[in-house]
């Protein structure tokens, strides 16, 4: 897997994930260069190519000069995303994604998630956007700081949150106001894909259907901006108490 761009591989080398090399245009040789002290550092090699080379590697077009190869993106456990609250001494905070297939998305959704702190993000094995170089992309680096967990079930995820005293909330339309709901408390959201919301099945897992509530003409929006709006609600709610 390659992870592309200057603030990615930042944020990959600080955030410790494992780099097996960094390949940087060799103009930026014989500069003063972040990257290039970063890698040394970390005991990373660095391969100086032309930029012709790079543009072959590139996946996205939009390397900026700098390529890392880096092993297959590690994902976590349930387990390993409640005990970030546990270890921080607070409630738990956690979305669940239901088939969201748009890397782009995913990507967007994990930089929002990161920059509310959310504990973690869990997604289906099946018939949803996996980790990719894209959503590393996207997500500006902010995937090296947010644990992701891959399940086979999220309905069975969903019930084991709810062992462990987290209240599950679908993100769907006709539900509560968001705004009226205490999310406080230890607590999961639900996001939907981008065509058809949370499912049915799943939503009839959870402890009750949250809402936005929409003024235009216009009846959903985007699955990365309504993330964004509700895990930053929750950060709201959690401020003021």
């Amino acid at each position: 897997m390659f992870i592309e761009g200057k603030n990615a591989i930042r944020q990959a080398l600080e955030g410790g994930s494992t780099i097996n090399k960094v390949m940087v245009d060799k103009n930026y040789q014989s500069r003063k260069d972040e990257i290039i002290a970063l890698a040394a550092k970390n005991k990373v090699k660095v391969e100086f190519l032309p930029k012709i080379a790079l543009d072959k590697h590139s996946k996205t077009g939009h390397h900026q000069g700098y390529i890392a190869e880096t092993v297959e993106f590690e994902y976590c456990t349930i387990e390993d995303i409640l005990n970030v609250s546990k270890d921080k001494g607070t409630n738990p905070f956690i979305v669940l994604l239901d088939g969201i297939e748009d890397p782009h998305n995913f990507g967007a959704i994990i930089r929002s998630c990161e920059c509310a702190g959310v504990d973690g993000i869990i997604i289906a094995k099946n018939r949803a956007c996996q980790v990719n170089e894209t959503v590393i992309r996207t997500s500006t680096g902010a995937i090296t700081n947010v644990k992701i967990a891959k399940v086979t079930n999220l309905k069975d995820a969903i019930s084991m949150l709810k062992e462990n005293d987290v209240w599950v909330f679908a993100a769907e339309a006709g539900g509560e106001q968001i705004y009226n709901r205490n999310l406080s408390i230890p607590v999961a959201l639900v996001i939907g894909s981008e065509g058809f919301g949370v499912k049915k099945t799943v939503i009839a897992s959870c402890d009750g259907v949250v809402s936005l509530p929409l003024m235009g003409k216009v009846n959903s929006l985007n699955a990365s901006v309504a993330c964004g709006i509700c895990v930053f609600e929750v950060v709201r709610q959690r401020a003021t108490k």
